[in-house]
C-alpha cells in the first residue's frame, strides 16, 4: 500500500449509476441494499432544526471517501461501493397532506435513512488465510440517531474503517487499530482528511499477521462451550469480582448463532474432534456480528479481533483467561 497521500490529484468524480456491487452481504440485521444513485437522486437530506442547515447527506460522506480512497490508492482498481440503510424515514410533500396512501403520486413521498454503511473493496491488495481469500476494504457508518438534529448545525458524527473483507463469506475482519470510532468533522473536506490519515497509520501487514497466527491456534470442544456459556454470563456477570475480564459485546443470540456454525457451517465448523481453530471462531463471531445494527455493528465486529487475540494470548502462553477457565 501506498503509504503517503498525494495530492497533486484533480478532484475525482465517481460515475453514479444504478448499480449494485457484489459481495454486499457485509452487514444484514434489517437492513436493505440500495445504491448511491437512489442516495443522490431519491433521498431528502435531514436539516438541523433551529438553523434549517443541512446535514451531511449519506450520498456525500460515501462520495467523499470513494474520492479519498481514489486518491491514496492511486492506479489501483477499486470497487463500486457496496451499500446498505435501515431506518427509512418516510414523509411527503405539503400539497400531499390528507391525501389517501393509495393516491399518493411517486414525486410526493419523501424519503431518507437514519442509518447507512458501506464498503469499498481494493481487489489487488489481497491476502490467503487458512485457505480463505481476502481482500483490503475500507468504509463507514453514519447514524443519524447519534446527531442532535433538534438544535443548530454542529460537528457531525461519522465511523470509518479499514481492514479486509473474507471472500468466502464477506465477513468484514476490522481491527481496533482499523477504527475510527467516532470521527467529528464539519465538512466533506474534512472528511476526506480523516480518510487520509486513517489509511496512512493502518498497520496492514500487522493486521494480517495477528490474522495468520490464529490459523495455528485451537480450542477443544470443552473451551469452546465454555467460552459460549461465559459469553452469555458476560451481560449479569460482577465486573467487580474481575477487572480483567476482556468485554465482549456479542449478544446471546449472536452466542447461539455461534453454536450453530461450529456445528454447521461450511468452512468454519469444528474438525472431527470437536476443536476449532481461532480463525474459524473469529469467523464464525463476525458471521454472527452480521445481525447487529447498523449503528453497533463496526465497533462489535473490531470487539470480535480483540477477544479472539485475548484467546489466543491465554492459550498459548498458558496465561489465565475468564473465558476458558
Amino acid at each position: 500500500m501506498n503509504n503517503t497521500i498525494t495530492h497533486n490529484h484533480e478532484p475525482l468524480e465517481m460515475v453514479v449509476e444504478e448499480t449494485v456491487a457484489i459481495g454486499n452481504d457485509f452487514i444484514v440485521a434489517n437492513t436493505e441494499v440500495v445504491t448511491l444513485k437512489h442516495l443522490r437522486d431519491d433521498c431528502i437530506v435531514p436539516v438541523f432544526a433551529k438553523d434549517n442547515e443541512t446535514t451531511i447527506s449519506h450520498f456525500q460522506f460515501i462520495d467523499e471517501v470513494y474520492k479519498a480512497v481514489s486518491i491514496f490508492m492511486d492506479g489501483m482498481e477499486i470497487s463500486d461501493p457496496t451499500i446498505r440503510v435501515s431506518h427509512a424515514i418516510k414523509g411527503r410533500i405539503p400539497s400531499a397532506i390528507g391525501k389517501p396512501v393509495k393516491e399518493l403520486l411517486q414525486h410526493e413521498k419523501t424519503k431518507y435513512y437514519d442509518r447507512c454503511a458501506f464498503t469499498i473493496d481494493v481487489p489487488s491488495i489481497t491476502r490467503e488465510i487458512g485457505g480463505n481469500k481476502l481482500s483490503l476494504s475500507i468504509g463507514g457508518v453514519r447514524a443519524y440517531n447519534q446527531e442532535n438534529l433538534y438544535s443548530s448545525k454542529s460537528l457531525e458524527k461519522f465511523k470509518l474503517f479499514v481492514g479486509f473483507k473474507n471472500w468466502v463469506c464477506t465477513n468484514l475482519c476490522i481491527s481496533t487499530d482499523g477504527l475510527m470510532d467516532s470521527v467529528k468533522v464539519s465538512s466533506t473536506e474534512e472528511l476526506g482528511y480523516q480518510v487520509g490519515n486513517l489509511l496512512e497509520n493502518f498497520q496492514l501487514e500487522e493486521q494480517l499477521i495477528q490474522m495468520e497466527r490464529l490459523v495455528d491456534v485451537r480450542l477443544t470442544e470443552s473451551q469452546f462451550t465454555l467460552l459460549v456459556g461465559k459469553l452469555r454470563m458476560l451481560p449479569f456477570y460482577d465486573s467487580n469480582r474481575n477487572s480483567r475480564i476482556v468485554i465482549a459485546t456479542i449478544s446471546d443470540s449472536q452466542a447461539s448463532s455461534m453454536v450453530k456454525d461450529y456445528h454447521q457451517d461450511a468452512y468454519f465448523k469444528k474438525v472431527q474432534d470437536g476443536s476449532i481453530n481461532l480463525w474459524s471462531l473469529y469467523n464464525i463471531m463476525t458471521a454472527a456480528n452480521k445481525s447487529s445494527y447498523i449503528d453497533k455493528n463496526i465497533q462489535r465486529n473490531a470487539n470480535c479481533f480483540e477477544l479472539v487475540k485475548h484467546l489466543a494470548k491465554s492459550i498459548k502462553t498458558g496465561t489465565d483467561s475468564w473465558y476458558l477457565n
